[in-house]
C-alpha cells in the first residue's frame, strides 16, 4: 500500500486529569485550559478548525462546526512519563511503575556511576532543571564535578558545562550511566543536558541527548518495519525508543526544526510514517510554568498543521496528540497524569468522537499503512 502517516506528539499538551491523577498529585489537572485561561485564551484557528475545542473545553478555543475525528486518549499502564507515554501511542504499555528517586540516587548507585564514568557526581537530588544549574553551576565550574539529578519522573539527569566537558564527553558518560541503569534502577531516560554561560547566566544548549531504556515490548514501529514500511522518527522519538524500529532518524531538538523536518518529510515523501515529537511545550515552557511561551509554541504548531493540511492527499493520516501534561496550576513543576488530546485527519473520518486507550493511534498507524491492525498489540484502530 503506498499510504503515508504522520503521528504528531504536542509533549506535555494534557486535556484533563485521568481518574487515578489524584495518586500523582495532579488532582484536576488541566494543561490546555489552565494555560488558556492563564493568557485570556488559546488562539489556534487551524487547531480549533479540527476540533480541538469539540474535545472538552479550552478557553478561546470554539469547538468546530464541522470537527474531524476527536477524542480523549489515556494510558493503559502506570506513569507520566515521555518516555511511556509514546511506547503506548505505539502499543508497548508498562506493567509497573518506572524507578524514580524522591531522595536521589542511593550511595551504592552513585558509586556505581562514578567507577563506570571515571567522574565524580555532585547534588544527587530531585531538581528544577534551570535552578540546578544556577545553584550548582558554580561549583561544577571549580570542581569539575558532574551535576546529577533526578526529579519525580523515572530520570536520572547529568549536566555539563561546555568548559568542563564537550558534549561529546558528557554523552559517553551518559552512556556509561545507562548501562549502570540496568534491573531495579532501569530507569525510563538518562539524559545529558549540555549548557553554556557564565554564573548568573547559564544556558542549555540544544545537545541535549536522550537514552532510554528499551520498550518493555513490541510496538507498532517494529511491526511496520517488519512489513518493509518505512518508519521517520523526527525529534527525540528515535531517543524514546532506543532506536527500535525507527529506520531514520530527523532532527528537532527545537520545534522549529522538528516542525521544518516534519514539513520537509510530508512534502518528500511517497510513503511510511513520521513520528514527530514537539519537545518546547514540555522542555522549555511546561516545567518553567511559562504559560505565554507555551502559548507562543502552540500557536507556531498550529501555523505548521496549516501547512501540513494543504499537503495531505486522500491517502493520508495525520494524527495530533500528546503524551502526559504539564499543568501550570499544580503546586509542582512536574509532568501532570492527564488523557491526551486526539484528532485524527484522514478521508472518511466523519467527524467522528473516539476516547480510547492511546495504543489506538498506533493500531490505526499499522491498520492505514499495511491494511489490517497489529493482533498482538492492544488497541483498536480507528481508521476501520
Amino acid at each position: 500500500m503506498s499510504r503515508r502517516a504522520a503521528v504528531v506528539v504536542l509533549d506535555a499538551c494534557g486535556i484533563g486529569a485521568l481518574p487515578d491523577a489524584e495518586a500523582y498529585g495532579d488532582a484536576g489537572a488541566h494543561t490546555l485550559a489552565h494555560v488558556a485561561a492563564r493568557v485570556g485564551g488559546l488562539d489556534l484557528p487551524h487547531l480549533q478548525r479540527l476540533g480541538l475545542g469539540s474535545i472538552d473545553a479550552i478557553p478561546g478555543v470554539a469547538p468546530a462546526e464541522h470537527p474531524v475525528l476527536h477524542g480523549k486518549l489515556h494510558p493503559l499502564g502506570p506513569g507520566k512519563e515521555s518516555a511511556t507515554g509514546h511506547w503506548e501511542l505505539m502499543g508497548a504499555v508498562p506493567r509497573r511503575p518506572l524507578p524514580a528517586y524522591p531522595d536521589g540516587f542511593p550511595e551504592d548507585v552513585v558509586a556505581a556511576l562514578e567507577h563506570a564514568t571515571g567522574r565524580r557526581f555532585c547534588c544527587n537530588a530531585p531538581a528544577n532543571g534551570l535552578h540546578v544549574l544556577e545553584e550548582w553551576g558554580p561549583h561544577h565550574l571549580r570542581t569539575g564535578e558532574l551535576i546529577l539529578y533526578t526529579s519525580v519522573d523515572s530520570v536520572l539527569q547529568v549536566a555539563g558545562h561546555h568548559h568542563v566537558l564537550g558534549e561529546d564527553e558528557l554523552r559517553d558518560v551518559c552512556r556509561a550511566a545507562r548501562e549502570v541503569m540496568t534491573g531495579e534502577h532501569a530507569v525510563g531516560r538518562v539524559i545529558a543536558r549540555p549548557f553554556i554561560g557564565s554564573p548568573g547566566a547559564f544556558e542549555r544548549t540544544a545537545g541535549r541527548k536522550d537514552l532510554a531504556v528499551a520498550p518493555p515490548g513490541p510496538t507498532a514501529l517494529e511491526a511496520l518495519t517488519h512489513a518493509g514500511v518505512p518508519v521517520h522518527g523526527v525529534g527525540k522519538v528515535p531517543d524514546l525508543f532506543a532506536g527500535r524500529g525507527i529506520g531514520q532518524a530527523h532532527p528537532g531538538a527545537t520545534n522549529s526544526v522538528a516542525l521544518q523536518s516534519t514539513t520537509e518529510l510530508l512534502r518528500g515523501l511517497d510513503h511510511g510514517l513520521v513520528f514527530t515529537n514537539l519537545v518546547e511545550t514540555d522542555q522549555v515552557h511546561g516545567h518553567r510554568k511559562d504559560v505565554e511561551g507555551f502559548h507562543g509554541a502552540l500557536r507556531e504548531i498550529d501555523a505548521a498543521v496549516g501547512v501540513w493540511l494543504d499537503l495531505l492527499g486522500p491517502d493520508d493520516l495525520l494524527v495530533l496528540t500528546a503524551d502526559h501534561g504539564c499543568d501550570p496550576d499544580m503546586a509542582h513543576s512536574d509532568h501532570t497524569r492527564e488523557h491526551a488530546p486526539l484528532l485524527a485527519v484522514f478521508p472518511g473520518h466523519g467527524g467522528r468522537r473516539h476516547d480510547g486507550p492511546l495504543a489506538d493511534v498506533g493500531q490505526s498507524v499499522l491498520h492505514w499503512l499495511t491494511g489490517a491492525p497489529g493482533p498482538d498489540l492492544p488497541g483498536t484502530s480507528f481508521v476501520g
